[in-house]
């Protein structure tokens, strides 16, 4: 509540933030108003009129699936969403950090059992690149690193995307044990540990002094 007295948004009015995950409900009363639309589909037409591979690809794509609907199937992507910019004031649900401006580009790699693969992930980047996006959230990891993973988000660095990724829930300290894809390092990634409500370290969260850049609830 101090924050929101200074900030809700307003100067990221414009702004799209990709989430990459499972999903967005983007028919959640916290959400629908908040949804990113993309200018050269119409909806509901059967059509790919932007031509991008993917039919009726309003607020974003599902590829897992492989089209243009990307609902959330497991929740967790509405979940991060609804932290980014669930509206707020309205006495539905949660408020948002940036719930004022901010819209919100749903792209759906994880499947209803939050698994995914990193060939979708990277569709997924390189969708939000070419759509605008300035920021992209990414609340999931796993494996080592990738080499083609390391050029999609160095496509979206020079594009001037900023990449939030998770540190991890495995509780380790990632200097000594790195995790993907908060680990590369790049100057668009952000490494983000979690938090309690009281503001310390949650015990499943992974940390690193040099790695990890700042800790937020989660």
């Amino acid at each position: 509540p101090e924050a929101w007295k200074i900030w809700t948004g307003e100067v990221g009015d414009g702004i799209t933030v990709a989430v990459i995950d499972s999903g967005i409900d983007y028919k959640h009363p916290d959400l629908r108003e908040q949804m990113w639309v993309n200018p050269l589909e119409i909806p509901d037409n059967g059509v790919d009129d932007d031509e991008n591979g993917y039919i009726d690809d309003v607020h974003g794509a599902d590829f897992v699936n492989e089209d243009g609907d990307p609902m959330d199937d497991q929740m967790h992507g509405t979940h991060c969403a609804g932290t980014i910019a669930g509206v707020g004031n309205n006495g539905v649900g949660v408020a948002g950090v940036a719930w004022r401006g901010v819209r919100l580009m749903a792209l759906k790699f994880l499947d209803s059992s939050g698994a995914g693969r990193t060939s979708d992930a990277i569709l997924a980047i390189d969708y939000a690149v070419a759509q605008g996006a300035k920021i992209a959230s990414n609340s999931w990891g796993g494996g080592g690193s990738n080499p083609a993973m390391q050029t999609a988000i160095e496509y979206a660095e020079a594009a001037g995307m900023l990449f939030t990724a998770a540190a991890g829930n495995g509780g380790e300290d990632n200097d000594l044990r790195p995790n993907f894809p908060a680990n590369y390092h790049m100057d668009n990634v952000i490494s983000v540990a979690a938090t309690t409500r009281k503001g310390e370290l949650a015990h499943f969260s992974c940390f690193g002094s040099t790695s990890v850049h700042l800790a937020a609830p989660g």
